[in-house]
């Protein structure tokens, strides 16, 4: 429960004093019932009190983990509060719905709900109810609903269109290349007439020595 100022004398004391013979009567407990107690002064007892009180608002996994049922540690009522909302879906659960969640096994399910089909436990449950703890979990972890699609498989069949940006780049490579293609074959005639002009010149200057 995590309760402040609750060390293990403390609660030694509560047991064998009869104060509290179970977590529920705790909640139930007067200043003067824990100040009357060996070593207790009415400032200790009060800070104790506050403890008791403050707990009522922590998470259910702490309730869960104070409840003492077995195997239920630390990790394992976390576990239980991200895969159920409160305490009385917890308890609601079945074995098969328990396993769902992480690190809850077979023998942790079965543990806990024979836990819970004991009449004691329920009417500690109650009165804890009545105590005003939280049963709510704020680690709760809804799962996703499953769409009408969901575990089907499609098969896409055709082409899709091209994509009107990427046949706009194609027909300006195109556009690009022919303008290259056009240049050479520009160099290469004018290349062409400079040949046929120097070939003239020589043949007039042999005939201009031969006279």
């Amino acid at each position: 429960m995590d309760i402040e100022g609750g060390g293990e004398v403390l609660v030694r004391q509560l047991v064998q004093s009869g104060l509290v013979r179970d977590v529920a009567d705790l909640y139930s407990l007067k200043l003067h019932d824990v100040a009357g107690l060996e070593r207790m002064g009415e400032k200790s007892a009060q800070n104790f009190l506050e403890g008791v009180a403050t707990s009522r608002q922590r998470d259910l996994w702490r309730l869960l983990f104070g409840l003492g049922i077995l195997h239920v540690g630390a990790g394992v009522a976390k576990a239980l509060g991200r895969g159920f909302a409160s305490l009385d879906d917890v308890l609601a659960a079945g074995v098969d719905q328990l396993t769902e969640c992480e690190d809850v096994g077979e023998v942790i399910a079965q543990s806990v709900v024979q836990w819970h089909g004991d009449p004691r436990n329920h009417k500690l449950v109650e009165r804890l109810r009545k105590a005003g703890l939280n049963f709510n979990s704020q680690l709760y972890q809804p799962k996703a609903n499953a769409g009408p699609l969901a575990g089907k498989t499609f098969v896409l069949t055709g082409t899709l269109p091209e994509p009107k940006a990427r046949g706009n780049h194609r027909e300006d490579r195109g556009r690009r290349r022919q303008g290259q293609q056009q240049r050479q074959q520009e160099d290469r005639l004018r290349s062409r007439r400079r040949g046929s002009r120097l070939q003239t010149r020589e043949g007039a200057q042999a005939r201009r020595a031969d006279y």
